[in-house]
């Protein structure tokens, strides 16, 4: 599996994802822009942002709130940039979660909501994540939980009849992949949706041995 699998889907369903799944995405977003406690002063990444409806929640509450959305879908970002051209603090970009176009430590807040397991290299997205977040800044990350039965299943059936799709994670293995990076959890609870949708969601931080490594650094 690669990239260019989620990029093709993604650019076939972007014309109804956001009338197909409204229900879901609404209740998603809506919660991560509620845990998230985003400052009203920060400079916000939203990776896999898809057509932007994050950026509108948290736009419309503070539309001084910089906001920024990456994704691989070209289509997914056409639709972002309509849903969000009122507003001119936010910014749409094509990029992978591999290979971010931004500088170091240029983000306050970094959020991801239903996509990670999607990532082909989790461990190298989450470095990649925290390359261009700041020291002190939080990364939160919303996703299915294959802690629950119904998203073992789905996961099993998923790895068989979508190829775009990569793995589900426990709760432990997403929290040893963020620590396996350099982070420390902050904050974690798992979250019903539904009767379908099990899903977790974490805050993390950069580990303190990380910033003290980072400071000494020339």
């Amino acid at each position: 599996m690669s990239e260019s699998e989620v990029r093709q889907q993604y650019d076939q369903i972007a014309a109804s994802y956001d009338q197909r799944w409204s229900k879901y995405v609404t209740d998603t977003l809506s919660f991560l822009k509620t845990w998230a406690e985003i400052p009203p002063q920060a400079n916000v990444l939203d990776v896999a942002c898809g057509t932007g409806k994050f950026e509108q929640m948290v736009l419309a509450e503070n539309p001084r709130q910089k906001v920024t959305g990456v994704d691989i879908s070209e289509n997914m970002l056409a639709i972002a940039q309509q849903n969000c051209s009122v507003y001119p603090n936010a910014s749409f970009h094509s990029a992978s979660v591999l290979a971010l176009p931004f500088s170091d430590c240029h983000f306050d807040v970094i959020v991801s909501d239903s996509a990670f397991h999607y990532f082909d290299q989790p461990q190298a997205a989450l470095i990649e994540i925290k390359r261009v977040l700041n020291l002190d800044g939080k990364v939160v990350i919303l996703d299915w939980c294959k802690d629950y039965f119904l998203c073992r299943i789905c996961d099993i059936l998923l790895k068989i009849f979508d190829p775009a799709h990569r793995q589900c994670y426990t709760q432990k293995e997403l929290h040893n992949l963020l620590t396996d990076a350099g982070f420390k959890i902050h904050h974690a609870r798992k979250v019903r949706f539904g009767v379908v949708w099990g899903l977790m969601v974490v805050t993390a931080i950069v580990e303190r041995s990380e910033m003290k490594l980072e400071e000494r650094l020339p």
